[in-house]
C-alpha cells in the first residue's frame, strides 16, 4: 500500500510539474509573440530599406509564431520568405519614402541559401537600381564568396579594414558510409537506373564513380562560371584576373583588394553610417555637427515586408496563382515538405475560375516517386485548362523536375540544380547486426511463397532481418526499370523529347539552370518575377492580383499543430549550430528506402 501510494504521488507531482514547465514555456511565447506585434512600423521620409540576411531564407514561412523564436533564450526571430523580399525589393523601389537599400552584410549566414537565392535577389536589387536609387553594402566581419556577389550589385561597396575576403572557387565534399554501415553489419540493398543516379553511391562505394565526378565538375564549373561574370561585369575586373585571384588564395588585405577593384573603400562601421547620414541628408553634409545631430532614417526590410500593401483595384478579376512546392517529396504536406496533398491544391486552384494562370514554384531535392507521379497528373491536368509557369528555386531536381516538366514554360536560374532524372531504390537489411551482434533470431510461417518478401523488420529501424533474394533483387530492379522508362515519358509528352535524345541527358545527370537551357529541359533563366511576367501574358492579364497556396493555416493553429515538432527542430538546430544540417542530411538519407527520384545531393551552402 505504502508503495502505491508513494508511486502515485510521485506520478502527481511529475505531472504537475511537467504542466508548470508546459505553462512557463507558453506565457514566455506568448510574451515573446506580443513583443513581435506590439511595435508599429512607421516608414520616414528619406529613409533606408536595410536588408540582412541573418537567418535561414525559404521560399515562403509561415506565420507560425514558433518558427520566430529562438527557444534557448525565448527571443523573437525575423524569418524571411523569397516572396516577400522580392514583393518588398520591388515595392520599396515605387515607395517615395524609400531614398534607397543599405545592404548590412555583417552578420550573414552561411545558411541563408544557396547561389540560386542569391541570384534571384541580385536580379531584384538589380532591378531595384532602374528606380535611380542607390544600393550600398558594408560588412563589419568581411565577406564571403556568396556575400560578395551579393554585395557586387551595389553602387558602392565598403568593409572594415581588418577583415577578409576569401574568394577560393567551389568544392564539393562527399562522405561515404560503406565501411561503416559493414562495421554494424548493416547491408545496403541498392536498385537503380542511370550511371549518373549516384545518390547511393555513399552507401555502396568508397570513392566516387567517375560519372559522378564528371557532373559534379560540370556543374560547379557552370555555378562558379556565373559567379564570376557577375563579379567581371559589376565590378569591371577582368574574369582571368578574379580566377587568378582565387588560384593564388592569399589572404589578401581589404587595401590591396581595393587597388585591385573589389572594393570602394575600407572603413569602419562609424564612418559607414557618417557616409549614409550624408546620402539621407544632403542638406547636412557640410556640417559636421549639425549632421552628427540628424537621425538616421532605418527600416529593416524583416519590418517592410510586414507593413500591409495598398488595395489593389477591386475591378481586377484576374488572378495568377503561385502554388509553392518546398522540400522533400514524400508522404506528408507541410510548409517545408510536399505529400500528396499538394495534389488536391492543384486541382483546388485548376477548379477556381477567378484564377487565370498559374506558377509553381518549385524548390525541391526530389523523393519519393509516387508522389511525385501524383502531383504529375495534376500538373498535366491543370496545363489543359490554363497556363501553367514553373519557377525554379536553389533545386527541382528528379521528383522536383518531374512534377515541373508538364509546364508551359519553365524559368530557373543559371545556379538551378535541375535534371537528374532517374529513378533508385534503397533498403537496408542488417542480418548481421540482428543475429550475430544483437543475438535475435526470427522464424517465418507464411501461406505464399513470397509472402516474406524483403523480411521482417525486428528492430525499431527500417532494416531488414535478412538481404533480399537474387528473385526479390530482379523483381525490384524491373519494377525500378518501370518507374524510369515512366519519368522518361512524362518529360516526353512535357517537353518533346525523343527517348534517345532524353536518355542521353537523363540516367540521372545534374545539370545547372545554365546547362539545362541548353539543352532544353527549361525554357528561360530568371527567377520568380520572370515566372510571373509570363504568366500574366499568357493569360493575358495587364493587372493581375496575386493569391498563394497552400494556404497557411492560422498562426493559433500552426502554434498547437507544431509545438512539439517546431519546439524539437528549434532545439536540435541552437545546440547543433553548423552541424545540423550535417545531422539532418544523414537522418534523412537513413529515411530514404523504397523506390526514390532524388538528386543525389544535399545543397549545403558554405
Amino acid at each position: 500500500m505504502k508503495s502505491f501510494l508513494k508511486y502515485t504521488l510521485a506520478t502527481i507531482v511529475g505531472i504537475l510539474l511537467v504542466n508548470m514547465f508546459m505553462f512557463l514555456i507558453f506565457v514566455g511565447l506568448i510574451g515573446a509573440i506580443a513583443a513581435m506585434s506590439d511595435k508599429s512600423i512607421e516608414v520616414k521620409d528619406n529613409s533606408l530599406l536595410v536588408i540582412r540576411l541573418e537567418n535561414e531564407i525559404l521560399d515562403r514561412v509561415t506565420d507560425n509564431p514558433l518558427e520566430n523564436i529562438d527557444f534557448l533564450t525565448m527571443t523573437p526571430k525575423k524569418s524571411l520568405g523569397m516572396n516577400k523580399i522580392l514583393s518588398s525589393i520591388k515595392r520599396a523601389a515605387k515607395d517615395n519614402r524609400i531614398i534607397g537599400i543599405y545592404l548590412d552584410l555583417t552578420d550573414i549566414q552561411g545558411n541563408f541559401g544557396a547561389l540560386a537565392f542569391t541570384e534571384e535577389i541580385r536580379n531584384a536589387l538589380q532591378k531595384f537600381k532602374e528606380s535611380g536609387k542607390f544600393i550600398y553594402s558594408y560588412s563589419n566581419l568581411g565577406y564571403s564568396q556568396k556575400s560578395y556577389y551579393l554585395a557586387t550589385v551595389a553602387d558602392k561597396i565598403y568593409v572594415n579594414p581588418e577583415t577578409p575576403l576569401l574568394l577560393s572557387e567551389m568544392s564539393s565534399s562527399i562522405s561515404f558510409y560503406k565501411e561503416t554501415l559493414a562495421k554494424l553489419g548493416i547491408q545496403p540493398e541498392v536498385v537503380k537506373v542511370g550511371k549518373f543516379k549516384s545518390a547511393v553511391e555513399p552507401f555502396i562505394s568508397n570513392e566516387m564513380s567517375e560519372a559522378n565526378r564528371e557532373q559534379v565538375k560540370k556543374y560547379l564549373d557552370s555555378s562558379w562560371g556565373t559567379l564570376v561574370k557577375g563579379i567581371s561585369e559589376s565590378r569591371n575586373i577582368p574574369a582571368d584576373s578574379i580566377n587568378a585571384l582565387t588560384n593564388r588564395f592569399n589572404i589578401y588585405t581589404c587595401e590591396q583588394l581595393k587597388d585591385y577593384g573589389y572594393f570602394d573603400d575600407v572603413i569602419y562601421e562609424d564612418q559607414m553610417l557618417t557616409i549614409l547620414k550624408k546620402k539621407c541628408h544632403p542638406e547636412a553634409a557640410g556640417d559636421s555637427s549639425r549632421l552628427n545631430h540628424s537621425k538616421l532614417n532605418q527600416v529593416l526590410l524583416s519590418d517592410y515586408q510586414n507593413i500591409p500593401l495598398p488595395e489593389t483595384d477591386k475591378l481586377n478579376k484576374g488572378k495568377i496563382a503561385v502554388i509553392y512546392a518546398q522540400g522533400e517529396i514524400g508522404m506528408e504536406q507541410s510548409a517545408n515538405s510536399i505529400g500528396p496533398d499538394l495534389a488536391k491544391t492543384i486541382r483546388k486552384v485548376r477548379e477556381n475560375d477567378k484564377i487565370k494562370a498559374v506558377v509553381l514554384r518549385v524548390n525541391s531535392p526530389g523523393g519519393s516517386a509516387l508522389t511525385s507521379d501524383i502531383i504529375w497528373r495534376e500538373t498535366e491536368l491543370l496545363r489543359k485548362t490554363k497556363p501553367l509557369i514553373v519557377s525554379m528555386g536553389n533545386v527541382a531536381a528528379s521528383g522536383g523536375y518531374y512534377i515541373s516538366c508538364a509546364a508551359d514554360t519553365i524559368v530557373a536560374e543559371p545556379t538551378t540544380l535541375t535534371g537528374s532524372i532517374g529513378i533508385f531504390g534503397l533498403f537496408f537489411s542488417g542480418e548481421k547486426l540482428i543475429k550475430d551482434k544483437i543475438g535475435i533470431t526470427t522464424e517465418v510461417v507464411k501461406t505464399n511463397t513470397h509472402s516474406d518478401f524483403g523480411g521482417s523488420y525486428p528492430l525499431p529501424l527500417p532494416i531488414s532481418s535478412r538481404p533480399l533474394t537474387p528473385y526479390e533483387r530482379n523483381v525490384l530492379q524491373n519494377y525500378v526499370n518501370r518507374g524510369y522508362e515512366t519519368f522518361l515519358n512524362r518529360v516526353m509528352e512535357g517537353r518533346g523529347f525523343t527517348r534517345d535524345e532524353l536518355h542521353a541527358i537523363a540516367q540521372g545527370r545534374v545539370w545547372t539552370g545554365a546547362d539545362a537551357l541548353k539543352i532544353g529541359l527549361v525554357d528561360v533563366l530568371g527567377g520568380l518575377e520572370d515566372a510571373l511576367q509570363i504568366a500574366a501574358v499568357k493569360a493575358g492579364l495587364e493587372n493581375y492580383s496575386l493569391t498563394e497556396y497552400p494556404v497557411l493555416k492560422n498562426p493559433i493553429e500552426e502554434f498547437f499543430n507544431g509545438l512539439t515538432g517546431s519546439v524539437k527542430t528549434r532545439l536540435l538546430k541552437e545546440e547543433l549550430g553548423d552541424f545540423y544540417p550535417t545531422w539532418n542530411q544523414i537522418k534523412n538519407r537513413i529515411q530514404q528506402q523504397g523506390l526514390m527520384a532524388r538528386i543525389p545531393y544535399d545543397l549545403v551552402p558554405n
